[in-house]
């Protein structure tokens, strides 16, 4: 059964061109390299939500888990931190639409 990973942050402000072009750049091709297949990214304009939520799903339990063991999520979790605060995440069985 897929299992999803939901995570959430806030971009530091004055860190947003930077941030963008490492998502872009490193964070995605990185999460794909790993074996997370990205399925969407949220940007809340208003209210008090975290500003990003983004997700990618992996084919199931076993192989999230080993991918969040690895040295290489750690480095690219270590720098999205260096551009976000409130980096929050959980891993949940994928369903289709909106999850948090």
């Amino acid at each position: 059964m897929s299992v999803k990973l939901i995570m959430t942050w806030d971009i530091i402000p004055g860190k947003e061109q930077e941030y963008f072009e490492f998502v872009v750049r490193e964070f995605v091709p990185g999460m794909q390299g790993l074996g997370i297949q990205p399925t969407e990214a949220w940007y809340t304009t208003y209210g008090e939500r975290p500003q990003i939520q983004t997700g990618g799903v992996a084919k199931d339990l076993s192989t999230m888990r080993d991918v969040l063991k690895t040295s290489e999520w750690v480095l690219l979790r270590d720098r999205l931190l260096e551009f976000v605060t409130n980096f929050e995440w959980k891993v949940v069985h994928a369903s289709s639409g909106f999850q948090m």
